[in-house]
């Protein structure tokens, strides 16, 4: 979506004006949590899957919450430039692992972050919460439905804090519009969400192997090719869907207070016919209670939409732009608000982690009290909020029953797609 300038002004005043002191609010919250745990000190952490959102997660970790000791990798470059940044950030030069389960056992840790490939979340995080550790896995919770909920039920029987990684929950512009807009009802009733995430390129990442002759085949990847682009083959990833549409449902579960029902999708391989196995376009609907419907596009042939969370309601519109601004119009301003066409200046997001990077250093926003923050400090937030839980016991915002939603409705997506049917959706996370 490309809003004119004077639009954007126009929908961030009336977002500022509608929250009503929530901005100082949340700005009070966020100074108290950068604080650091007191009692306990930092959690003593380490770090499985050093690559592009690994990294994303290091440059975050702050050491007045999180001590960390051990970093694992399969991939040895991945390991020693995780390493580097650690020392850059001021820590102790880590211990490297290549097998988690090693790490396990030689090291005396608390916490883990996971940020490996989809399929292998389940087997590590309930490996991680099975021997006593807390764990912040990163989206999407699990490659399919039944082991989402054996990460639950793992969490759960060892009394281990698990969070999965939807940083949105911890971004203070998405805490403002729910608190000052969505539980105030400031948009009247509410019956459709527009979603996008539009991209244009193919997704694939060009880099050399770590070493000659480099076999990753017992790890359970054929090659070097499957390794480094694992997002495009089913037996890995979910695609579009999990590595960002899941991130966007979350909002709607969070913002409604409940889970679709049912849905129906369509998709394919339509541009990039280099051997993916997952579609570079998808269209889904969710119908969700209260005669309520959300609309997921992500394509990936055209960039110009870039990505947004769109919720019309009978009184007004909120519009949360790529996670560093927030705009609302009224219905009641005795105009349409026209959206025209203004040059976009900024590359489009084109991956759910490296691309975080480039996408905070090439947009700015104009300032406000609650806006034009980097949208990496809520990955911050997030390891801080995991930690404080760990020490003080203080709720998580987003949890895992909330990610066994995201995660059900992301997996049904695809399924509709292959079997072109509508699906009706059933959660249980009790």
């Amino acid at each position: 979506m490309n809003l004119t300038p004077e639009l954007k002004d126009q929908g961030r005043r009336n977002f500022l004006k509608s929250l009503a002191g929530a901005p100082a609010l949340l700005a009070l919250g966020t100074a108290a949590a950068m604080r650091g745990p007191v009692k306990g000190g930092p959690v003593k952490a380490a770090i499985i899957g050093a690559g592009g959102e690994g990294k994303v997660l290091l440059g975050q970790c702050r050491k007045e919450f999180i001590n960390l000791k051990a970093v694992c990798d399969i991939n040895p470059k991945h390991r020693a430039q995780a390493s580097e940044s650690l020392i850059k950030l001021g820590y102790e030069k880590p211990k490297e692992y290549e097998d988690w389960r090693e790490m396990l056992e030689k090291e005396d840790l608390e916490a883990v972050l996971i940020a490996t490939p989809l399929w292998t979340h389940a087997e590590i995080a309930v490996g991680c919460l099975d021997v006593g550790k807390h764990v912040l896995c990163e989206k999407m919770m699990a490659w399919d439905i039944p082991s989402c909920h054996r990460m639950l039920a793992a969490s759960r029987k060892n009394k281990r804090v698990l969070e999965i990684g939807y940083q949105r929950y911890y971004n203070p512009i998405y805490q403002a519009a729910y608190e000052g807009i969505i539980r105030k009802e400031v948009l009247g009733d509410i019956y459709h969400v527009r979603l996008a995430w539009h991209r244009n390129g193919s997704w694939r990442r060009d880099e050399e192997a770590p070493a000659p002759g480099f076999d990753p085949s017992r790890w359970g990847y054929p090659d070097w090719e499957h390794l480094l682009n694992w997002r495009m083959y089913k037996k890995y990833s979910g695609g579009l869907m999990a590595e960002l549409g899941s991130h966007q449902i979350s909002v709607c579960n969070w913002f409604f207070d409940s889970a679709p029902e049912a849905v129906y999708a369509s998709g394919g391989i339509h541009q990039y016919k280099d051997g993916r196995e997952v579609s570079d376009h998808v269209y889904v609907t969710y119908e969700y209670p209260q005669g309520r419907t959300v609309t997921f596009s992500s394509i990936q042939s055209n960039k110009f939409d870039h990505y947004y969370e769109q919720i019309m309601g009978t009184k007004g519109t909120l519009i949360l732009l790529g996670e560093k601004d927030a705009l609302l119009f009224s219905e009641d301003d005795g105009k349409s608000t026209n959206i025209e066409v203004s040059k976009q200046t900024s590359s489009p997001v084109m991956d759910a982690s490296e691309s975080r990077k480039a996408d905070a250093a090439g947009r700015t926003v104009a300032g406000t009290a609650t806006q034009g923050s980097d949208a990496l400090s809520a990955y911050g937030l997030e390891i801080a909020g995991f930690c404080s839980t760990i020490r003080t016991s203080t709720p998580l915002r987003g949890g895992p029953e909330r990610a066994v939603k995201s995660a059900t409705a992301s997996i049904l997506a695809n399924e509709a797609i292959e079997k072109k049917a509508r699906l009706d959706i059933q959660i249980g996370t009790e």
